[in-house]
Parts: structure tokens; sequence; C-alpha cells
């Protein structure tokens, strides 16, 4: 499916959109989540993005996680089951018939690639020059690569993993700050 890659301007709804959607799906899982958060440039306040909220959630063991699927769909999820990426789940909200998406859903049992994605909100959330920077390389990407979404994606990389690598841990306070207190 291809859809255009157009920035919108800052939501200030899209933390309330997360928050509602989190207790939507919290529930639908037969254990509990260790952690539900809203990633990706929609949790960035300020920053321009796609409007689709992305939302990560950290299982113990993604197979215990299996039985939410079915749940998910039926609250307007797509289970992409041919995902080539077998180390998470990953649904869509809002796929056709659907004038477009309005959330992503990454089910993740792999704390690393779970702090990975949170590392670099929490750098943007308290670095502005940060965001000036991740705003410039994605207004790039978006005009260079406005139809294929898949490079406009694989072009935002770099400039994650190197910003990621350079930071190393968990903010202090962050969601993984405050889990790896408790003890995993």
């Amino acid at each position: 499916m291809s859809e255009p890659i157009e920035l919108h301007e800052a939501d200030p709804n899209w933390p309330a959109a997360f928050a509602a959607e989190r207790d939507l799906i919290e529930p639908l899982f037969p254990v509990p989540p260790l952690l539900i958060e809203h990633m990706g440039s929609t949790a960035i306040p300020g920053l321009p993005a796609k409007p689709i909220i992305d939302i990560i959630v950290l299982v113990d063991d993604l197979e215990a996680a299996r039985p939410a699927l079915p749940a998910l769909e039926a609250t307007g999820y797509s289970f992409w089951a041919a995902n080539p990426d077998k180390s998470k789940f990953y649904l869509a909200k809002g796929l056709p018939p659907a004038p477009h998406r309005t959330h992503h859903l990454h089910i993740h049992a792999d704390e690393a690639e779970v702090r990975r994605h949170l590392i670099f909100r929490d750098h943007l959330r308290a670095s502005p020059q940060a965001v000036a920077d991740y705003l410039a390389l994605k207004t790039e990407l978006a005009t260079r690569f406005r139809d294929d979404r898949e490079a406009y994606s694989r072009g935002k990389t770099a400039f994650i993993d190197t910003l990621v690598d350079r930071l190393g841990g968990p903010a202090p306070g962050s969601a993984l700050e405050r889990l790896r207190r408790a003890g995993r």
C-alpha cells in the first residue's frame, strides 16, 4: 500500500489520542504488558508528523501476547501476519476502506528494542536542537520520498541509530528507567 508522506503540524490532541488508545488496548492482553508507551513523532510536542499515533508495547513473552491479536483486530486493528520482522507483532488501524491510518501498534518482547525507541523519544522531548535537526531530515525525506514510505523510514534510521548509540541509556525518570528500578 502506498500513501503519500505528508507531515502535518503538531496536534496538541495527540497525547490524549494515545492515552485513549492505551486505555482501550491494555485490557485486551491476557497478561498485562510491562509497558505501553507513545513513541514516534506524535509523541514529541511541537514536532510536525504524519498524523499516526505510534504505540510500543513491551511484553514478557511475544507468544503469550498472541491471544490479544483477535481482540485488537476487533477494535479496528489489522495484524500484519506476513511481517518479515518476526521479532515483533505489528498492527495498523485505519487501513482501507478507512480514509487513512490512525495508529501503529508495535508489540515487542525485546526490551533493548523498546529502549532504543524510548531513548530517542525522550531525547527529542528534552532537546529543541535535536527536534530541529530531526525535522529538517524528515522534511527533506518527505519531499524526496513522498510516495515511498519504506525509503522515508529507512532514511531516518541512521540519524536515530547515531543518536541512540551516543546517548546509550535511558534518561533518569523515563519509563525504561522506572522499569529497570522495578527489577526488569
